[in-house]
């Protein structure tokens, strides 16, 4: 990763970014950055104003109030030529062939291209319809059309959504490539695990960052009780029974946030016998202590 040591290696930057439609605030008072060689994750719910950031970024929405930044100048046509963008909904042409699609979007940037570009296992399907291939690769042809102009700063949104892990896995090897490269990347996910993919995170709720840093930082100092007992539907009832936001992962009952003295005696007077520890707890844990 490159350092954002320097001010002016920022390739985007928002300040107290706020977006309203009408009485409802998608986004608001958000100041991130996103500098070269790195990957910068948006986490959150749905709804919580990831895309709108993305958009604000983009330039495809005006900021209500604050402003954004991209290469050290407001959005516009210049900077767009310097962006790569994959939104969720793919932007392909599902009745034009893989290679028409790509050329297109090569040609709109004023750039050439040809079946060399695309990656490996997508190529000999370069004549296929995009409406007649899986979606793995149709996010792949995404990915592929959103690089070929070469971009400075890649946004995408949701890129791995829907596809099979052996997908995902060459997805991100494509984002890596890129940013060895010092090409940076703001992008948003659901899946959690790949938080660990990403150099510094961004976690938004109602519009609003609640946390950021990198994923140890996030995560530091957060704990969650473990409950060991014979009968784990037992201790599950009687803790959500007692209003603790209790979780499962397999058989194990967890209890994000809460203190391991208080988890056992609400088991203790449920006649629920467990053992009880406290140990760091996930970064999908730690989200719910956030939002809560």
């Amino acid at each position: 990763m490159i350092s954002l040591a320097a001010k002016d290696d920022v390739l985007a930057r928002t300040s107290r970014a706020t977006r309203r439609f009408g009485s409802f605030t998608a986004v608001q008072d958000v100041s991130i950055e996103v500098g070269p060689g790195e990957i910068v994750g948006l986490l959150g719910a749905n709804g919580a104003g990831k895309t709108t950031l993305m958009r604000l970024m983009l330039g495809l929405l005006p900021v209500s109030s604050g402003s954004v930044s991209v290469f050290g100048g407001p959005p516009s046509r210049r900077t767009r030529a310097r962006l790569g963008y994959v939104p969720q909904g793919l932007g392909l042409y599902m009745d034009l062939t893989v290679a028409e699609n790509l050329r297109f979007y090569a040609a709109a940037f004023g750039v050439e291209s040809s079946p060399a570009d695309l990656p490996d296992g997508l190529a000999e399907a370069h004549d296929s319809l995009v409406g007649q291939i899986g979606l793995g690769r149709q996010r792949q042809l995404a990915f592929a059309c959103a690089l070929s102009h070469h971009p400075s700063l890649v946004v995408l949104d949701e890129p791995t959504s829907g596809v099979d892990p052996l997908a995902r896995s060459a997805l991100w090897d494509q984002v890596h490539d890129q940013t060895d490269r010092g090409v940076g990347v703001i992008l948003t996910t659901h899946y959690l695990e790949e938080a660990h993919q990403c150099d510094r995170l961004v976690i938004m709720a109602a519009g609003k960052v609640v946390a950021r840093g990198t994923l140890t930082e996030i995560t530091r100092g957060q704990r969650t009780a473990r409950v060991r007992c014979e009968s784990w539907a037992s201790a599950f009832n009687a803790l959500t029974a007692a209003g603790m936001p209790v979780t499962l992962s397999g058989r194990q009952v967890r209890v994000p946030g809460a203190p391991r003295e208080q988890v056992l005696r609400v088991l203790r007077t449920s006649g629920v016998d467990a053992e009880v520890d406290e140990m760091s707890a996930t970064l999908e844990e730690t989200m719910t202590m956030i939002r809560a």
